[in-house]
């Protein structure tokens, strides 16, 4: 296979649990919840559960802080 020994990988993502991702924003779980469900937060469904790629919370939080100023 030509190309670089990383080649098709996916590159190295941190995934947040919905508490985790709470406390960083410093709200409920359920608002973290409805950010998800509407899709202002992207997420993935493990299971019954959400995890949070880490660089959507920094998005988001940059698309807020933008909305704001």
């Amino acid at each position: 296979m030509a190309g670089s020994p990383h080649e098709g990988r996916l590159p190295e993502v941190r995934f947040l649990t919905v508490a985790e991702v709470a406390t960083l924003m410093r709200v409920s779980k359920m608002t973290v919840y409805r950010l998800v469900h509407s899709g202002e937060l992207a997420a993935v469904r493990v299971g019954r559960s959400f995890r949070v790629p880490e660089h959507a919370v920094h998005e988001y939080l940059r698309g807020a802080f933008r909305e704001s100023a």
